[in-house]
């Protein structure tokens, strides 16, 4: 995720460093910036992403999505409502919503998200999010909904390999990779980790 008060370096630079490694998914989230800063730095990382193969989100802002051809919005809790913003988007576009209970994941699922964020998992500085909930947090929540359920809060390399055992079919995260010395490379190490467990649970599936 590029948060843009995380930054050390542009939204640009920080993304074309993860592209790089092999990140194909970012989302921006810029909380304290106008909404003109917010469309034009969108606008700049959807061309970006699209270059580069990348999938590209806006957080929050579904009209900013709409408007720079983004490939889907993150929305809050307090954000529009998931059948606004797909009103606003269309049924090709992917929304996605934070949830933080098994209430609102139910809840996001039956409005039509695409996927859920789904934590925090761990504590987390970067946001208040509630009640941390666990790599066990993942495991129900993948037995309670059929789309995709993507972990955040407190992912970090250190962790990561146990929230995808948990059952996680990605994670988002911020300052593990934004906060490193080189984001290429913590890019590159934390992909490698998630490789890794992946190749694990294929082998196991393939000698059940």
């Amino acid at each position: 995720m590029l948060d843009q008060d995380l930054l050390r370096v542009t939204p640009e630079q920080a993304m074309a460093a993860a592209i790089a490694a092999g990140v194909r998914f970012f989302q921006y989230r810029n909380k304290n910036g106008s909404r003109r800063a917010v469309y034009e730095t969108s606008l700049r990382l959807a061309l970006l992403a699209k270059m580069s193969g990348a999938l590209f989100f806006v957080n929050d802002h579904a009209d900013i999505a709409a408007a720079v051809d983004a490939d889907g919005v993150h929305l809050g809790q307090d954000d529009l409502p998931i059948e606004h913003a797909r009103g606003l988007l269309g049924t090709k576009k992917l929304i996605g919503i934070s949830t933080h209970s098994r209430e609102q994941a139910v809840a996001a699922e039956i409005s039509g998200a695409d996927y859920i964020g789904f934590g925090p998992i761990f504590t987390t500085t970067t946001k208040d999010a509630g009640q941390v909930q666990g790599c066990a947090g993942i495991t129900l929540i993948k037995q309670t909904v059929s789309i995709p359920v993507i972990a955040i809060g407190g992912i970090t390399q250190g962790n990561v390999r146990d929230v995808i055992k948990a059952g996680a079919d990605g994670v988002a995260v911020i300052s593990a990779i934004l906060s490193a010395p080189d984001i290429g490379r913590a890019a590159e190490t934390m992909i490698k980790c998630i490789e890794h467990v992946e190749a694990e649970q294929k082998r196991g599936t393939d000698n059940a």
